[in-house]
């Protein structure tokens, strides 16, 4: 195993093995690529109701969808975002999503704990839901198109099974800032 290099990454997308679309070679980093954010964003309006992860009705109410050029992220508060890039990843390579040191020094965090991706992900090419909260003392803008994280990716052994061919596979394909689909998953008995 071992973490692709700048003209690693740059091969492996050149070859359509590795899809980042759109694809800017100027946002090819040492060691990673800098992701930017897309301009959806969700999140829940609050409310006393309980999220049960097991029931859909109680996920998906009070789920406020917003596209726009930014959103301002008050202390406290959790969103969806999503990558701009639209992403593919082969049976060999992982991703891994880091935060930006520049704006985890303003507070915000940009996935909360989800930010591994299985090789395979996804087919069709799907953007990334970003888990966006600030940490800080005071509200931040983030502007749609500005970059938001690194991915890194990781050179594995070939998987018997890539995400997108499990069954259940729940975000392949998914929208930009997808909810939680938890409670596609079987209860524990």
């Amino acid at each position: 195993m071992s973490i692709l290099v700048d003209h690693e990454i740059r091969h492996a997308v050149a070859e359509g093995k590795l899809i980042l679309d759109p694809y800017d070679p100027a946002l090819v980093q040492p060691n990673s690529y800098d992701v930017r954010l897309s301009d959806r964003f969700s999140w829940h309006d609050g409310g006393e109701q309980v999220i049960d992860p097991y029931d859909s009705e109680s996920v998906l109410e009070g789920l406020v969808h917003v596209v726009d050029d930014s959103v301002v992220i008050k202390p406290g508060q959790f969103i969806l975002g999503a990558t701009l890039e639209r992403i593919c990843l082969p049976r060999d390579i992982v991703g891994q999503l880091t935060g930006k040191s520049s704006l985890a020094r303003l507070g915000v965090m940009v996935h909360v704990t989800a930010g591994f991706i299985d090789a395979g992900f996804s087919h069709p090419p799907a953007q990334i839901t970003l888990e966006i909260v600030n940490v800080g003392n005071r509200p931040v803008r983030l502007h749609a198109g500005m970059a938001i994280a690194q991915m890194v990716f990781t050179r594995t052994a070939e998987c018997h099974i890539a995400y997108n061919e499990k069954p259940g596979a729940k975000y392949n394909g998914q929208p930009a800032a997808a909810h939680s689909r938890y409670y596609l998953n079987s209860q524990a008995s």
